[in-house]
């Protein structure tokens, strides 16, 4: 049963992949399609402001046969996009072990800061059935660092549950100034695919009599540009097939 719910491990990975419309990357056999939106799409030039970040993502063979598994995962956001965590609450991976989701809720709402589903195919005996369930992200630290955790609660057919670690790491180069990174366990290599994930970003909280936001951005147009496009994620994918696949997602922001 803990190896059929790291296959919902291996689901929630996706979730950091894409915005906006569906968009299609394909290497040889293995396709990889993305979409996702971020609102309000209208956003300060010289100051980040709370955004509403959505995901969703599926994997899958051109000709129908089992997708290789997904081993590493790393997604830089852009510079002008950023996580901020100071004042909200955390969660420790003890707290949420052996939990439904809503126990996990119960244990450590206050430090929610997105939800979604994930669809995975797994295969016993010659024979291939859906596992899907809730994946829940908490807000914690390991060390003096802010990291993600995810929380994935299987259903359907079984029940069962799995957290998983994202590093949070903030290079001072370059044009991603947050990446999330993680490593898949291999224990769901022998067992099935991810077929459908989907999350959302929305926390709001207050922190030095302030609002804020876990995730906000601002539109980093030039003077006497009233917009523009940008890159928005890079993803980089990597497989036990040793296929790559490094994206890039472009993206539009107006100048409030």
């Amino acid at each position: 049963m803990r190896r059929i719910a790291c296959i919902g491990a291996l689901a929630t990975i996706l979730l950091g992949a894409g915005l906006a419309q569906a968009e299609l990357f394909q290497r040889g056999n293995l396709r990889l399609n993305f979409t996702g939106r971020f609102t309000p799409k209208t956003l300060p030039r010289d100051h980040a402001a709370p955004v509403r970040v959505q995901f969703s993502g599926s994997l899958a063979s051109v000709d129908g046969s089992r997708p290789p598994e997904l081993r590493r995962l790393s997604i830089g956001v852009n510079r002008y996009g950023r996580v901020f965590t100071r004042g909200l609450p955390t969660c420790e991976p003890g707290q949420l072990q052996s939990t439904t989701s809503a126990d996990a809720i119960a244990r450590c709402g206050r430090a929610l800061v997105g939800r979604g589903r994930f669809r995975a195919n797994v295969d016993f005996s010659n024979a291939e059935f859906p596992v899907e369930g809730r994946t829940l992200a908490f807000n914690a630290r390991k060390g003096r660092r802010p990291v993600l955790l995810l929380h994935i609660y299987g259903s359907r057919p079984v029940t069962n549950t799995i957290v998983l670690t994202f590093r949070i790491l903030r290079p001072q180069r370059g044009g991603f100034g947050t990446v999330f990174t993680a490593t898949i366990p291999s224990i769901a290599s022998d067992l099935g695919y991810v077929s459908e994930l989907s999350l959302h970003f929305d926390r709001r909280f207050r922190f030095g009599g302030k609002p804020r936001s876990y995730l906000s951005a601002r539109c980093a147009a030039p003077p006497g540009f009233g917009g523009g496009p940008f890159t928005f994620i890079r993803g980089k994918f990597v497989f036990s097939n040793g296929q790559v696949f490094d994206t890039r997602l472009t993206r539009f922001c107006r100048v409030r």
